[in-house]
């Protein structure tokens, strides 16, 4: 099966925005600056869920006590 190699509108747009070399210390700060943006999109959205769900500090403290792993079956 041929997987195609189709590219998001993100990075058709990166492409156009920098077409040009950067040094590494600028490339370094392009990273940061996506890191934090996507991080931070992700805290909103985690806050959001939070607050539907009307969740506290005890939903950590349940989360943290969870056992989800199976058991091990030997053969």
């Amino acid at each position: 099966m041929e997987t195609q190699n189709k590219l998001s509108n993100l990075q058709i747009e990166l492409l156009k925005t920098f077409s040009y070399d950067l040094d590494e210390k600028q490339l370094l700060e392009i990273k940061d600056l996506l890191t934090n943006y996507f991080a931070d999109k992700a805290t909103q959205e985690m806050e959001k869920l939070w607050d539907k769900q009307n969740w506290d500090d005890s939903k950590i403290s349940e989360w943290a006590s969870e056992h989800m792993r199976t058991e091990y079956e030997s053969e």
